[in-house]
């Protein structure tokens, strides 16, 4: 809520009553060279990971929502788990695992642990598109001659698109935002948060934090509706929406 207020604000303490209106800290933004670096690794973050996601997600909805197997709701559930588990146990347990095998932290560490963490995400979105979907067209595609993969990319991927844009979106939302794992299994390359917060320890680049929290915050709020958008055209493009819980 204060973020707008005190990224507007014509002083560099943070407090009130407030100075008057100013731009000034977003222009200064631009002449960071260490804030410029820290935004193109958290977009290849970002976008690593929300293709990566994207790609394992179609995998495993596609996989529980048309087939039968052993230990399904067992992997499922294990796949869902990081949902539930807090970030700081997860980028600790990582960072402890990546040291035992004397792995070095990097920008792919990174992606490593975002992955795990947003994948959950983008499987509850496409189990919904797969599960609803109307089998009965790929089912008239292949009697009409077509293959497995021409009706996949012919068929099925047109009809859950939305859906793939969706789990894209807000994939790389959470990756842009996020701060405990991205703190613990980075290297000597800092994503956004990470050199956000390296700031916070200057009095004087407060209000230039709050300038770029705010644009920040503004750019995730649009990310985000965007997501869901697409979202809910993907359901009424499949006929509905399968909750999280009623996996089977």
């Amino acid at each position: 809520m204060l973020l707008p207020v005190f990224a507007f604000n014509n002083s560099t303490t943070i407090a009130f009553p407030l100075q008057g209106f100013t731009l000034n800290w977003f222009n200064t933004l631009a002449e960071q060279t260490s804030l410029h670096n820290s935004l193109e690794n958290s977009l290849l973050v970002a976008i690593s990971t929300a293709v990566l996601s994207t790609c394992l997600a179609v995998l495993a909805s596609r996989a529980s929502a048309r087939y039968e197997f052993f230990g399904k709701k067992t992997i499922l559930s294990f796949l869902m788990l990081p949902l539930l588990l807090p970030e700081i146990i997860i980028g600790v347990s990582l960072l402890v695992v990546l040291i035992q095998l004397g792995l070095p932290l990097s920008l792919w560490t990174v992606i490593l642990g975002h992955t795990l963490i947003c994948m959950p995400f983008s499987i509850a979105i496409l189990y919904s598109a797969f599960a609803n979907m109307d089998q009965s067209l790929e089912e008239v595609s292949l009697d009409l001659g077509e293959t497995q993969w021409g009706t996949f990319r012919r068929v099925t991927l047109p009809l859950v698109t939305p859906g793939l844009l969706s789990s894209f979106l807000i994939a790389f939302t959470i990756s842009l935002d996020e701060f405990i794992i991205a703190f613990f299994l980075t290297g000597t390359q800092a994503t956004l948060p990470v050199y956000i917060w390296g700031q916070l320890r200057f009095p004087a680049k407060l209000p230039g934090v709050m300038a770029l929290g705010f644009m920040l915050l503004l750019l995730s709020l649009v990310l985000l509706s965007l997501g869901e958008y697409f979202r809910r055209r993907m359901n009424r493009l499949t006929g509905g929406e399968v909750q999280l819980g009623k996996f089977s």
